[in-house]
């Protein structure tokens, strides 16, 4: 089963402001957060620039995001997922798989599983939430979607293809704006086209390792299992930053690098981690993303390294931030060490000083004393944003 709450942020708060029912809701000014299917209606979307937003539906009421209450609300739907199964894998704080297979003799059929975790939902959380049954993860996630919004969906095995192959290219897992434009430009529409092209064309169009994946969720192979207690491979946050048309200059850029890198780096030393690769998430004003990573020669948790090669993939990407003006802004650490374990060098060539001592103090201060007790100088006077939720690894 795929099980996600639908709307989540604005369905909380609905929830919470009985004023809010009924009415379309979005959540988050500069950059919509959420919005509710009332708002949606007007074609209001997550990650669409307030102005616009506001613009397709005057009549929106915006109301700032509570992430305390989006958590609280996340903890309790995941204590009714425990309940009904054991083998439960997050996939955001909103989302996930439950896998029920082995629950028929003392829960049921799939169907009555849903139907009780969805009631739960609603009555002990006061929450709506649709699920997708299927054999594969990949044909559950496709069904939730389908299914949406507050629904129960089930694709029988022996109706798989039917219900898939007319379905959009774009239900296929992995195809963005960009890969469907590419499939598209060769008369590929359905999930059926891609089928029928066979893997070695779909490989010349998208390349071979996103042909062969594309080749067999056409055909709904997936053998992935739903796997529990997988602990993080990376450490990251990421923030909306402006609205959709307005330029932030390369300072306003660089600030929230740092905060960024500021707030990964301090969880990396909380959790005694340490890390190699630094990863930059970019989205722009159309809505296209791009990711890029570059890979240190050892691992660290120094803010100032980490930092230092932050700034080094920005400045890479300027080009495209210039072009496409930028909307979000995110980084992730990974080929974690979980033993925070740091390579000791001979000292030559020159090492640069070791900042190790001082982000350790800092940390102690920021625990003792708070967060804003000491800051880098550029960040004075700086609203520090409302960093997004990142989806686990």
């Amino acid at each position: 089963m795929h099980a996600d709450l639908d709307s989540f942020y604005a369905s909380v708060e609905q929830r919470d402001d009985p004023a809010l029912r009924g009415r379309p809701v979005i959540v988050g000014g500069g950059v919509v957060l959420a919005a509710s299917y009332e708002a949606k209606a007007f074609g209001v979307r997550t990650a669409m620039g307030g102005r616009q937003a506001r613009q397709l539906c005057p009549h929106a009421i915006v109301v700032p995001p509570r992430m305390s209450a989006y958590s609280k609300a996340s903890a309790a739907v995941f204590e009714v997922f425990h309940d009904t199964t054991p083998l439960v894998e997050p996939l955001s704080i909103d989302e996930a798989f439950l896998d029920v297979g082995g629950l028929a003799r003392v829960s049921g059929t799939p169907v009555e599983i849903a139907a009780r975790l969805r009631e739960r939902v609603r009555v002990d959380v006061g929450l709506p939430i649709t699920v997708g049954i299927a054999r594969t993860k990949f044909l559950a996630k496709v069904a939730s979607q389908e299914a949406k919004p507050d629904g129960l969906l089930l694709v029988e095995p022996d109706r798989e293809l039917a219900f898939l192959h007319p379905l959009p290219v774009r239900r296929l897992w992995g195809v963005g704006a960009k890969t469907a434009e590419k499939l598209q430009a060769h008369g590929v529409h359905t999930v059926a086209d891609v089928a029928e092209l066979g893997e070695p064309l779909l490989g010349s169009i998208v390349g071979g390792a996103m042909g062969r994946q594309l080749f067999a969720l056409s055909r709904n192979i997936d053998r992935r299992r739903v796997v529990t207690g997988v602990r993080r491979r990376s450490i990251g946050a990421q923030r909306a930053v402006g609205r959709a048309g307005n330029t932030m200059s390369l300072n306003e850029i660089d600030a929230v690098v740092i905060n960024l890198v500021d707030r990964i780096t301090r969880r990396m030393r909380t959790s005694d981690r340490t890390g190699r690769t630094v990863v930059l998430r970019l989205r722009f004003n159309d809505f296209s993303r791009v990711t890029r990573s570059h890979t240190m020669p050892r691992a660290t948790a120094s803010t100032d390294a980490i930092l230092e090669t932050a700034r080094g993939l920005v400045a890479a990407a300027a080009p495209l931030i210039a072009e496409r003006g930028l909307t979000l802004v995110g980084f992730a650490v990974s080929n974690i060490d979980r033993e925070g374990a740091a390579q000791l060098e001979l000292p030559f060539p020159p090492s640069p000083p070791d900042t190790t001592a001082v982000d350790g103090a800092v940390d102690l201060i920021r625990q003792r004393f708070g967060n804003g007790a000491v800051t880098r100088g550029v960040l004075l006077g700086r609203d520090p944003g409302l960093e997004m939720p990142m989806l686990p690894d």
